[in-house]
């Protein structure tokens, strides 16, 4: 394709088009130019020079159709309309030179909606922790309007069921389904697993979201700490139950709803413990205990996809928005008064699910894992964090906290010591050695 000179236009957008030329696209997604008053086409754009492609599928409820004469056209479903134009063509991005070239899109004022716009990700497994609520609502809501089948994974069954119905009654022929789990019992991780291997669903993404703040002390059934246990390692034992179907329905994706609160707490190598982590009544402040389950949280992210992304497993973490009117601050008056006051400052649901939406289903992030996003775009998490000897000695001491807490207790040491080994070791001889340890 040859390119000739194009006039200077006078206008405020560079990616407009000059008098008599056309933007169209090969069925390998390759956009070209077209030049009708010289009848001649071209790879790059005629004023900016970039070359730009299509990836991904057709939109949601789009469908893509060949006449009896060979062209090809496009057929609307849901707004029963046809067009010979790619609908993908408003999304046409310039190609990179690299993978790891990102380019913002989208931020602080983008909503989930938005991010997914265009995309039909039908076919897709969802599971969402704590969905029944906020950010973890719309981000389901969001995944669920554009084809995904979405499991609500939550603790209350009738909250969840009532967000369900909320979902159909916008779209009757989304796919949601329900699941119980309570995050505070690792009893309840374990069969809320099995009840999803049972069904032999897949997973392509994997949101561990829901959370808690602000709690009195408190104690869980299995005696830790409620916010270390709830928020990251009743998220890690879930992943490890998870692990292989996960795997087998790579490329999958896992997502961890962390904080910008990561960066305060004191972590590292040799102060790391059980008593650390989950500490005694005597040494709990509400606030701290959140700040540093949010770092577990990025340290379990960064180590996960070191681990899994060889098998086609990826996991980034991410920052939704700060102090959000979520239901985090319901457990003490004081951080209701505040989320309060500063609402009209902060983002909305649907702004506060679109980083993990697009953490969750972006193109620029396929096979790529072990980053950290705020508003939507790639940013340096605290230094901490990004400490590789850390987040292998939290996943070590997390895996033996689990294994002293679901074979019985301390009277089978033996058996402690080899399901803390069959957590650490990553035996990859099949599906079946996560339950030597489990049942």
């Amino acid at each position: 394709m040859s390119r000739p000179t194009a006039e200077i236009m006078d206008t405020d957008s560079e990616d407009e088009l000059p008098p008599g030329w056309e933007e169209r696209v090969t069925l390998e997604g390759k956009v070209y130019y077209a030049n009708h008053q010289s009848a001649r086409t071209q790879w790059d754009h005629p004023c900016t020079g970039k070359k730009k492609r299509i990836k991904g599928e057709l939109p949601y409820g789009w469908e893509i159709k060949f006449s009896e004469d060979g062209n090809v056209y496009y057929v609307d479903h849901i707004n029963q309309k046809t067009t010979y134009t790619d609908p993908r063509l408003a999304f046409a991005e310039e190609i990179k030179d690299s993978p790891m070239d990102f380019r913002q899109k989208f931020d602080s004022s983008s909503t989930a909606l938005h991010v997914l716009q265009g995309r039909d990700i039908s076919g897709k497994f969802a599971v969402i922790t704590g969905a029944n609520s906020g950010i973890g609502y719309e981000t389901a809501r969001s995944l669920a309007l554009h084809g995904a089948t979405v499991v609500l994974a939550c603790r209350s069954i009738e909250t969840a069921n009532r967000c369900r119905s909320q979902i159909l009654a916008e779209r009757s022929e989304a796919k949601v389904e329900v699941m119980h789990i309570d995050l505070a019992s690792l009893a309840s991780v374990r069969q809320f697993a099995q009840q999803y291997i049972h069904h032999g669903w897949p997973i392509h993404i994997l949101i561990l979201n829901a959370a808690v703040f602000s709690l009195p002390y408190t104690r869980t059934e299995d005696d830790l700490e409620m916010t270390f246990q709830v928020n990251h390692l009743s998220h890690f034992y879930l992943l490890q139950l998870l692990e292989e179907t996960l795997i087998r329905s790579q490329p999958a994706r896992v997502v961890v709803v962390s904080s910008e609160s990561h960066r305060f707490p004191d972590l590292d190598v040799n102060n790391l413990s059980e008593s650390k982590l989950s500490p005694p009544y005597t040494h709990y402040q509400d606030l701290k205990a959140y700040n540093l389950s949010k770092l577990c949280n990025v340290l379990f992210s960064n180590e996960l996809n070191s681990r899994l992304a060889v098998r086609g497993v990826t996991c980034n973490s991410l920052h939704p928005g700060n102090m959000m009117s979520t239901s985090l601050a319901r457990h003490w008056w004081f951080y209701r008064l505040l989320f309060t006051l500063v609402r009209p400052f902060t983002k909305s649901m649907q702004q506060g699910a679109s980083t993990t939406v697009y953490c969750a289903v972006s193109l620029d992030l396929e096979g790529l894992g072990g980053m950290y996003f705020n508003n939507c775009c790639r940013c340096m998490p605290s230094a901490a964090s990004c400490d590789d000897k850390l987040g292998r000695a939290l996943w070590e001491i997390s895996a033996k906290m689990l294994a002293a807490r679901t074979v019985g207790g301390s009277t089978q040491s033996q058996t402690q010591e080899d399901s803390y080994r069959a957590i650490t070791t990553r035996n990859m001889q099949g599906p079946n050695w996560i339950y030597a340890f489990y049942n």
